[in-house]
């Protein structure tokens, strides 16, 4: 009939509601910044969410050259992985990963099991792909959760590159107790080398850490 209008679908329905919950949540990840980086008075550094994305963005523009390494390698599937690998840390916060003996430490089965508690919170009313992603992650037994742990560590290198290069950070503005034994960045050098599983990951480490040595002394 005429001046009859179209049903208006309204609100979403109430079932969609947990699901936006859950995103809003995780969308704290872009305010969680590093930890690692705050303690050595890094000026302004990343958030947890901008190394998610350094990571994905390793896994697609890097993943092929491991493919020596892991043949089998699904780089769509890591993509996943890379996304969601540090979802827990919107609600748990960032532990840093620590060299110096001197440093408080984290107990990992305390993390763990932290982690996944944000998880059922962060993805239980998400599709399964969301946790499935982050569970095959944090299990490391497939070759794209194992591509995703060596495009983590070379991350953290490549950002020191960056904040070194740049002149980002300053010693004395950071915790004065948090580096006793490494100067500079050279710690985040430090916990990545002996982590990396891969000759792929360990050479573009060696290449990676040259670069910041030139920038750190003014090569």
């Amino acid at each position: 009939m005429a001046g009859d209008e179209p049903e208006s679908d309204g609100d979403a329905p109430p079932e969609a509601e947990p699901a936006l919950d859950a995103l809003l949540d995780a969308y704290a990840l872009k305010d969680e910044r590093r930890t690692g980086w705050q303690l050595r008075g890094v000026d302004e550094p990343e958030s947890v969410a901008a190394h998610a994305w350094g990571v994905a963005y390793l896994v697609l523009t890097l993943g092929d050259r491991f493919r020596g390494d892991l043949p089998d390698v699904d780089l769509d599937r890591a993509l996943r992985l890379a996304v969601v690998h540090d979802v827990a840390e919107a609600e748990t916060g960032d532990v840093a990963t620590r060299a110096d003996s001197t440093a408080e430490t984290v107990d990992p089965d305390a993390k763990e099991a932290a982690e996944r508690e944000a998880m059922r919170d962060l993805a239980g009313p998400l599709p399964d792909r969301v946790r499935d992603a982050w569970e095959a992650y944090e299990a490391r037994d497939s070759p794209a959760a194992a591509l995703v742990k060596e495009c983590d560590l070379l991350d953290v290198c490549l950002q020191a590159v960056v904040y070194e290069r740049d002149d980002r950070y300053d010693p004395d503005r950071g915790d004065p107790d948090a580096f006793r034994e490494y100067d500079d960045l050279d710690e985040f050098f430090a916990t990545t080398e002996p982590r990396l599983r891969t000759e792929t990951g360990r050479a573009l480490f060696a290449r990676l850490r040259e670069r910041y040595r030139d920038a750190r002394d003014g090569a």
